[in-house]
């Protein structure tokens, strides 16, 4: 349970990143978070699976890229901090953090906030222009050099009237050759029949849950390169040796990759 209520949250409405929190165990949550969560738990019981999957993926993913030589990430709507965070990752890298949730800030800055390399800004998502014009931003990352950016379980809380292919244009634009985008999306390809019952616990959190098929979660990596194996169940992007991959050949459920940005982009 969290220990203190910042000014500004609402406890009893779920928040998506509250409940984010609950999946992975965290305590950063109130009542009405986890109640919604067992809610979503009871129609898709792999759901904390995938939360799990989801922040395994951020760190595989995160260390490909501080191998490749990328030393500067913008990470939106990045959560609560919890284990294997993005500059714990890649330590040395400098490390801006975007979120609009008054929890997540207030978590954040008080955790995050003696590292000199870690930068935790207000944004959302859905207006990529202010986050790339935010003077802490362009105080923290070079655009003029490869940055990666991370969308990891967030576009599938942005509807399409919000133009998700255009965020993720705008995105692209300001990112140098060289640069990577990380985005990770649930779908509902293999669990069609419960995208309904888990939109409508969303409706009643903070933000609305969107589902989206493999085809149309594919297409947000439009304008990429694209890196092997490209867009794939989250357990099976480059999973560590030796690690067990379960739900194979179920079909998509939560997808992540990585794509790169090329001198042509």
């Amino acid at each position: 349970m969290a220990d203190q209520i910042p000014k500004g949250v609402q406890t009893h409405i779920p928040n998506v990143a509250r409940m984010y929190d609950y999946y992975l165990g965290g305590r950063d949550n109130f009542p009405a978070d986890r109640q919604a969560a067992e809610k979503v738990l009871e129609i898709i019981p792999e759901a904390r699976h995938g939360a799990l999957s989801n922040r395994a993926f951020l760190g595989r993913a995160v260390g490909f890229l501080a191998e490749s030589g990328i030393d500067q990430f913008l990470d939106i709507g990045a959560g609560l901090p919890t284990q294997n965070n993005v500059h714990q990752v890649a330590p040395g890298a400098r490390v801006v953090y975007v979120d609009n949730d008054p929890t997540v800030l207030v978590h954040g800055r008080a955790l995050l906030g003696t590292n000199d390399n870690v930068t935790i800004v207000e944004g959302d998502v859905r207006r990529p222009g202010e986050i790339l014009e935010h003077p802490d931003v362009r105080a923290a990352i070079d655009f003029d050099r490869p940055v990666g950016v991370l969308l990891l379980a967030i576009m599938h809380f942005v509807p399409d009237e919000d133009d998700p292919l255009g965020i993720i244009a705008t995105l692209r634009r300001a990112m140098a050759p060289g640069s990577h985008l990380v985005l990770s999306h649930a779908a509902v390809d293999a669990r069609p029949e419960a995208s309904d019952g888990v939109a409508k616990v969303y409706d009643r959190a903070s933000s609305s849950f969107v589902g989206r098929t493999g085809k149309e979660i594919v297409r947000l990596f439009d304008g990429f390169d694209v890196v092997e194996p490209g867009v794939v169940n989250l357990p099976e992007w480059r999973p560590e040796p030796g690690t067990a991959v379960p739900y194979r050949n179920i079909g998509s459920y939560f997808l992540g990759g990585v794509g790169a940005v090329s001198d042509g982009g």
